[in-house]
């Protein structure tokens, strides 16, 4: 590893309210795995949600028995009641399909952000919300079968990050809320 002694993190999270087995097994697949070591990632920290534990805990094992696993250390656990931003900060390296509210707390860190919609739910408002900011090149619209093409597009776009909220949002243009700040990046503005 070329970043001898400093920590980089990716941080992946499923958020609170539904299961995402796929994220989970995804991101501890050893080629996901082998391609965070190749962009100098030291950590994987994953938040599993109320009912990953065991299958977090049973794709590490199997990881581990076929010797598949990096030298990355892995960890996870369910949920955090004080939220998630203490987590984004310290990975500031990588975050991976957060809920709709903590993509724009992602984005204040300026966090190189992959979001991953969960094609499970029924009303499914991820994939617009990931290929609108994609789009907009605040983010990269990953998908479970090219996480590992995801991760360098958000090494990519690592370079090049946007702050968040857009330069052009004055005092006189602040959105109020989730609702204020989506309604001024589809444009509905007044």
């Amino acid at each position: 590893m070329s970043g001898q002694g400093k920590q980089k993190t990716c941080f992946v999270t499923i958020g609170a309210t539904a299961s995402f087995t796929g994220l989970i097994k995804a991101v501890l697949a050893p080629d996901f795995c082998k391609a965070l070591e190749t962009q100098d990632y030291t950590h994987l920290l994953v938040q599993y949600g109320q009912d990953g534990k065991q299958l977090f805990e049973q794709c590490l094992q199997q990881s581990q028995q076929v010797g598949n696993l990096s030298s990355l250390q892995i960890g996870g656990f369910a949920l955090d009641p004080s939220g998630l931003r203490q987590y984004m900060i310290q990975a500031k390296g990588q975050h991976t399909k957060p809920p709709a509210a903590e993509v724009l707390d992602a984005l204040r860190v300026s966090i190189p952000l992959i979001v991953v919609p969960n094609s499970t739910l029924l009303d499914n408002h991820q994939v617009e919300l990931a290929e609108a900011l994609e789009e907009q090149e605040y983010v990269v619209h990953g998908q479970l079968e090219n996480l590992v093409g995801a991760l360098k597009r958000a090494e990519q776009l690592r370079t090049r990050m946007k702050s968040w909220p857009p330069v052009n949002s004055g005092t006189h243009r602040q959105a109020k809320g989730l609702k204020g700040v989506m309604d001024e990046e589809m444009g509905y503005l007044d």
